[in-house]
């Protein structure tokens, strides 16, 4: 028995150390890819670019963007669908991946209410009626009399298909009784960069990607799709007192992972979400562009997600939109 003791001494002190080497690594013990489902540069990528240097010193891993453009979004939401359910691939969704898709797509490979883990919303950006400064109208009363007097001659670009850009302009044509040519880009720098040389007439512009071309004279900003006007934008009137009060819509855009992600992960990056939207340099960033910040639970997110994915789908069926 006294040879036995050491013995059994000895093997558990082995055991000890090869069982802590089994504990998982504390969340997150290497870097996070995130997601944008469009191309660098515009509002979407500038968001997720600011948020994810606000977050890192606390997380304590590097959150590295990952531009996945085109289909709608659906790109880079299939590569999130394919990522393991870990933690270390997130994707910023807006309204195409929440809301829209689902009412455009006949065949749409997920089901927003189910397949997505729902991390945290981040807010929404206000989107612009904006023209070239040819264009021969400086208010939503001119603008809309000229597309009347020019039916099926005025185009209008957007970001992409099923992007806020495109169902906003979509919503304000069904409420005005317009006819103008959707020429959807894969992103909206490209869209901002035809606008401005005038091969494209006008869009819906979000402030996030627009402002400074706005405020530089490269455009001309007719309205705020918002029932208040933009804090960035003071003297642009809203299209509620251009007569319009229906046409409401902004980008709206939170964080999502595959279904099934931990519990400790969502709560960490929903966490450290919220810090970065109370950092300085972000809530300043938020207050020019005009974006209202939505923090909240990831339930929050969920039925927030769903009750305006009820509202878009009447408009989205009214207005004919399909994307396959």
């Amino acid at each position: 028995m006294k040879r036995l003791i050491p013995l059994m001494a000895a093997a558990l002190a082995l055991a000890i150390p090869f069982a802590s080497a089994q504990q998982p690594a504390a969340y997150p013990s290497q870097p996070v890819k995130w997601i944008v489902p469009y191309v660098a540069g515009g509002g979407t990528d500038n968001l997720a670019r600011s948020l994810a240097e606000a977050m890192q010193p606390s997380l304590g891993q590097p959150l590295v963007i990952d531009n996945r453009p085109g289909a709608s979004t659906n790109i880079g939401v299939s590569v999130l669908m394919q990522a393991k359910p870990d933690g270390y691939t997130i994707m910023q969704a807006e309204n195409a991946a929440l809301l829209f898709n689902e009412h455009m797509f006949a065949k749409l490979p997920y089901r927003p209410a189910s397949d997505f883990t729902y991390i945290g919303a981040i807010g929404r950006f206000p989107v612009a009626l904006v023209v070239h400064p040819d264009f021969p109208a400086r208010n939503v009363a001119e603008f809309v009399r000229y597309v009347k007097a020019n039916p099926e001659k005025v185009s209008y670009a957007s970001p992409g298909n099923g992007s806020p850009h495109h169902m906003a302009m979509e919503l304000f044509k069904q409420k005005a009784g317009l006819t103008i040519t959707h020429v959807p880009y894969k992103g909206a720098a490209p869209a901002m960069t035809d606008l401005m040389g005038g091969q494209v007439p006008t869009m819906m512009l979000d402030l996030a990607s627009g402002l400074p071309i706005i405020k530089a004279g490269k455009v001309r900003v007719l309205a705020i799709a918002l029932p208040q006007r933009a804090s960035a934008l003071p003297e642009v009137p809203t299209f509620v007192e251009a007569g319009f009060s229906d046409v409401n819509a902004y980008a709206f855009h939170g964080l999502i992972g595959p279904a099934g992600m931990s519990p400790e992960a969502v709560a960490r990056i929903n966490g450290e979400l919220h810090k970065a939207m109370k950092a300085p340099k972000v809530a300043k960033l938020f207050s020019e562009f005009g974006f209202e910040a939505l923090p909240g639970t990831p339930q929050d997110f969920y039925r927030l997600s769903r009750a305006e994915s009820d509202r878009w789908g009447k408009i989205i069926q009214a207005a004919g939109v399909r994307l396959d």
